[in-house]
């Protein structure tokens, strides 16, 4: 069974769209109310190219929630649990957003663009409404908005040779979550070590809309001796990573110590950030589930999970498995799971209900490894 998406305004297109369709796009989603690839048609060339060669994608889905004003620090250090005192411009800082009971709502990295100004590169929610909610609330001097920047990300082992051939051996230098400015051709850009894979890898934050076609094709053109090829967030890999899909590995009352995020979280600093109270009794009365990985028996599996399944040990329903996949490096059937820790704990006994049947299981950390 197959299913299409009629294409509209009402969800917007990235400027790298028509070079995504010319170059032969056959799936989308959507995500932060725009059409994002998914994949060209070959998976399996897709995740190759990521894990040995070099993939770019259209991430410019990843949008942008500007913080601009006297009060842009003070606002952005109110949306996080993470200190931001030793903030500096060209670092990024990975940074849970919690909601007002604790629950993990989004994920961004930030970015200090100037002294006034910072931006969060979101997944998947309305941070700017949020945003912008907590400052009127509180009489801020901020202007929350999303600026014209749509990242074109270049992932794998060939990404840093890639990305050096556009603009010099100066990028090698770079850590990860730093970023500089550069203009290719005229082309204003932010270009940042960062994307949502662990093949490493840049991401080209386009900073004039109307020049997509063209920093696709020459994104295209200096890869094309490292073999580079379209792609889009791979979902094994991701798997595999155990990176986090806020809103997929999470739910209503997920929180930043049960998704492995409690370094992120600092309940001693003097700023009274949005859930801290919530968060300190979190803490205080222990975790009951964890982000987890899960290893389980039986054939490959031909397709991904398109909804959660559901988990048993000991015949007790303990959590879902989020996301589900056969990893081909590993040679296991593999899923990232939110479980009770008991049963994270576990030597194995578990029971994931898949759509084709029960399967037998055990967990294990993340990310995978062979031989765990």
């Amino acid at each position: 069974m197959s299913f299409g998406i009629a294409l509209g305004p009402r969800i917007r297109k990235s400027p790298f769209f028509n070079s995504t369709v010319t170059t032969g796009v056959t799936h989308f989603t959507t995500y932060n109310h725009m059409y994002m690839p998914v994949t060209y048609g070959d998976l399996a060339a897709e995740y190759d190219r990521l894990i040995h060669g070099v993939s770019m994608w259209d991430v410019a889905a990843e949008r942008q929630v500007s913080l601009k004003g006297p009060d842009a620090l003070t606002l952005a250090r109110l949306l996080t649990p993470r200190n931001l005192s030793s903030l500096t411009w060209g670092v990024g800082k990975y940074v849970p957003i919690c909601n007002s009971i604790g629950t993990l709502i989004n994920d961004p990295v930030l970015l200090r663009i100037d002294e006034d100004e910072v931006w969060l590169s979101i997944a998947d929610t309305d941070m700017k409404y949020w945003a912008e909610g907590v400052a009127i609330g509180l009489g801020l001097d901020v202007r929350v908005t999303e600026p014209d920047a749509s990242p074109l990300a270049i992932q794998g082992p060939k990404a840093e040779d890639v990305v050096a051939s556009l603009f010099g051996d100066w990028v090698r230098d770079i850590k990860y979550f730093g970023f500089r400015d550069a203009v290719l051709d005229g082309i204003p850009l932010l270009v940042a070590r960062s994307g949502w894979s662990k093949q490493g890898g840049f991401e080209l934050y386009l900073l004039d809309g109307s020049r997509g076609d063209t920093l696709w094709q020459k994104v295209a053109e200096a890869g094309q001796p490292y073999g580079i090829g379209p792609g889009a967030p791979n979902y094994i890999e991701r798997v595999e990573s155990g990176l986090i899909s806020v809103g997929a590995d999470t739910d209503d009352h997920s929180n930043p110590f049960e998704m492995g995020l409690g370094k992120f979280v600092d309940l001693e600093q003097d700023v009274d950030f949005i859930g801290k109270d919530a968060l300190r009794k979190i803490r205080a009365e222990g975790v009951k589930r964890r982000f987890c990985g899960v290893i389980m028996d039986g054939a490959p599996l031909a397709s991904t999970n398109s909804h959660p399944w559901r988990i048993m040990h000991n015949g007790v329903d303990v959590g879902f498995a989020s996301a589900a996949a056969y990893s081909p490096r590993l040679e296991w059937n593999i899923a990232t799971a939110l479980i009770a820790v008991e049963a994270a704990d576990a030597d194995g006994g578990l029971v994931v209900l898949s759509d084709d049947g029960e399967r037998h299981a055990r967990p294990t950390s993340l990310p995978f490894r062979k031989g765990t």
